[in-house]
């Protein structure tokens, strides 16, 4: 990757990390995340984008319920028992506080220098409200700012000059898609979706978008 002269001032360094989350209904507060898995997908600087390890160390927690409702189709996504959370499950506010105090050893990148982190999410949308909302909530701000959150399928959509809508990861080129299963374990989800990311991100767009044809 060669340096863009003059960008360097311009340019702050951001260390993106994929972030998967399970829920036990379709927003935070009324229902509740039951669990949440991060990893590291790479750094992004004046130079350019660095995609981190597959094996990088990641993040995950089990939370207690903060709330009596639940959807039970959406808790079976999981596969997580709501007995076993209510009675082990994590203290929202412990983990919440654990993650942050993750987040901000990532901000010192490998080389050194500070980095600002940004979620990466599939889709985002629905991972980041209730991210956000538990770090707010129970550790009183979010390391990631109000908007630090960067969506995966639009950012195909982009790459790709396709539009938004029906987008899926059938429908995107095989040589974007990480060998590896989705299981709806939180860690394992976020850590295909860093792959997922990493590859969009040295992607060099359609083969006849690339050629002009």
């Amino acid at each position: 990757m060669g340096t863009r002269s003059g960008a360097a001032g311009k340019v702050t360094p951001t260390v993106y990390v994929s972030v998967d989350v399970e829920a036990d209904g379709p927003i935070p507060g009324p229902y509740s995340m039951v669990s949440f898995g991060a990893v590291v997908a790479g750094w992004h600087d004046a130079d350019g984008f660095r995609p981190a390890p597959a094996t990088a160390a990641g993040f995950y927690r089990e939370l207690r319920p903060v709330s009596d409702t639940w959807v039970p189709e959406a808790l079976a996504v999981s596969g997580l028992d709501r007995a076993a959370l209510l009675a082990g499950g994590t203290d929202p506010a412990v983990a919440m506080g654990q993650f942050a105090r993750w987040l901000e050893q990532l901000r010192t990148g490998p080389d050194g220098r500070r980095y600002r982190p940004v979620m990466v999410g599939y889709p985002a949308v629905y991972d980041w409200q209730f991210l956000y909302w538990y770090l707010v909530r129970f550790t009183g701000s979010s390391p990631f700012g109000h908007s630090g959150c960067l969506d995966v399928k639009t950012l195909y959509a982009a790459r790709a000059g396709v539009p938004f809508a029906g987008i899926g990861k059938r429908s995107m080129p095989a040589e974007l898609l990480p060998d590896l299963p989705h299981t709806h374990h939180a860690l394992d989800d976020a850590r295909e979706q860093a792959l997922l990311f990493a590859n969009l991100m040295e992607w060099d767009g359609p083969h006849e978008r690339v050629s002009g044809r």
